[in-house]
């Protein structure tokens, strides 16, 4: 089913303020939260994740990210590579976008580390042409499409440009914080030629790690709550998220609320967005998790909600055994069980 262009594009020339994509599970994607979480592991990282937003509104929004990082111990750095995809609407309008990110990391007496971390991105922006309809297409005594001599088909085009993030975290064994900054450089994302800037997104997250029960007798079966949160801020655009993890292993669930309530009457800001709930497993290499967010906004069940699923994977190395003890002495924040 095609579009028509006139709202389309007011949202490509850049009048609707434009916001990144985001996952619930946002602990899934620790690349694309911070770019300081890179390198936070002890081995290999491979992650995937899958977001399908709204399907039932204009086929909605997709996104895609798949990451890989690793932790240099003996310079005290991470290094990662993250690749994202999202697509939205029926005009298949498609920003793709790869970065490299490189961390450091300095331990502090023995029990805090402080990590910062950078990122430097390339992305395209496209829209596929065939499926646009210009308003002197609408011809309703005619079924065929006749030719448009909108002179905005003619400055239609693809984006491409240069990003820039940065971010720090502070963590021990118990608790973690961090905030990070993206499009420091204000990339400008317009398809017509126009100014059409990204505005920086700040974020800020933390949690705490409380161990429930601990029995070396049977390692298979811990149990750990992580309550944590994320605040964004992007233009007149922000969002809270905040809920809690629990891990029976090697079982996983966890329960989210999306929204500011304080806001809930701010126009155009979709302060009430959504209940989430996560379900999934952990394996001491892989791990899997569902998440559904339960629309509670104004659009309500009829966009479909929203659908997610990470995939970890650790591919354990081998290491010097003095960098070993050093590693398991100050974890990296997560809410699983640290192996």
């Amino acid at each position: 089913m095609k579009s028509i262009v006139i709202l389309l594009l007011c949202a490509i020339a850049g009048t609707v303020a434009a916001q990144d994509p985001e996952f619930s599970q946002y602990y899934a994607a620790p690349l694309y939260l911070n770019p300081a979480f890179t390198g936070t592991t002890s081995d290999h990282r491979f992650i995937a994740n899958y977001r399908n937003q709204w399907p039932n509104v204009a086929r909605g929004y997709v996104t895609t990210a798949l990451s890989y990082d690793y932790n240099l111990s003996q310079a005290n750095s991470g290094i990662g590579f993250l690749v994202t995809m999202d697509q939205a609407g029926t005009a298949g309008m498609t920003s793709s976008q790869f970065n490299f990110l490189y961390s450091y990391r300095v331990v502090i007496d023995n029990k805090w580390v402080i990590a910062s971390g950078l990122s430097f991105g390339y992305a395209f922006r496209t829209i596929d042409f065939d499926r646009l309809v210009f308003g002197d297409q609408l011809q309703f005594d005619s079924k065929a499409q006749v030719p448009s001599d909108d002179p905005a088909l003619y400055n239609l085009g693809m984006s491409s440009y240069f990003d820039f993030n940065a971010g720090m975290l502070a963590y021990n064994k118990t608790f973690w914080f961090g905030f990070a900054a993206s499009h420091l450089n204000r990339p400008n994302r317009s398809l017509l030629n126009q100014e059409a800037s990204m505005p920086i997104k700040a974020t800020i997250h933390g949690g705490i790690r409380i161990p429930l029960s601990h029995n070396p007798l049977k390692p298979l079966h811990q149990a750990v709550l992580a309550p944590s949160f994320v605040y964004k801020r992007q233009g007149d655009f922000d969002q809270l998220d905040v809920g809690a993890h629990l891990l029976y292993e090697p079982l996983v669930f966890g329960l989210w609320y999306r929204g500011i309530p304080i806001q809930q009457e701010v126009a155009d800001n979709l302060s009430q967005d959504a209940i989430v709930v996560i379900l999934g497993f952990q394996l001491p290499r892989m791990e899997v998790l569902y998440s559904y967010d339960f629309t509670v906004s104004k659009l309500g069940s009829i966009s479909g909600g929203t659908h997610e699923i990470a995939i970890k994977y650790r591919l354990e190395i081998d290491r010097p055994t003095r960098i070993k003890r050093k590693e398991k002495l100050i974890p990296c924040p997560t809410f699983t069980h640290n192996r």
